[in-house]
């Protein structure tokens, strides 16, 4: 069993956000009689998964979702929609973030010089 120091280190993720994950039901610890927390060995895996669904942009709700989908280090197809929505709805801020940044680029070439 690893207290919650040595997860963090073993993982380079605080302890805040370790308590954050486990908070967020991402991830589960043992409590000791004294109540300090010890995880499994594996919890360093499940903790690698949240932070690549995290830097993937997934939301805290939607990863809850999915971690129960990964086998081994690979996900199963049961996250197939979760994924795809997610991405339809990265390329429509996308498409909206070039649009404003088109925007933006005319109204700076419309200036007048300064004297």
């Amino acid at each position: 069993m690893l207290r919650i120091g040595e997860l963090s280190e073993a993982t380079g993720v605080s302890v805040r956000l370790l308590r954050y994950y486990e908070q967020q039901q991402l991830l589960t610890a043992d409590r000791t009689t004294s109540g300090h927390r010890r995880y499994t060995p594996d919890s360093a895996d499940s903790v690698r998964r949240i932070r690549l669904l995290l830097d993937a942009g997934l939301p805290t709700s939607t990863i809850r979702k999915v971690i129960p989908c990964f086998e081994g280090s690979s996900l199963n197809a049961c996250v197939a929609t979760y994924l795809d929505d997610h991405l339809v709805e990265l390329t429509d801020r996308l498409r909206t973030l070039q649009t404003k940044r088109e925007a933006l680029t005319d109204l700076l070439a419309t200036l007048t010089p300064a004297l």
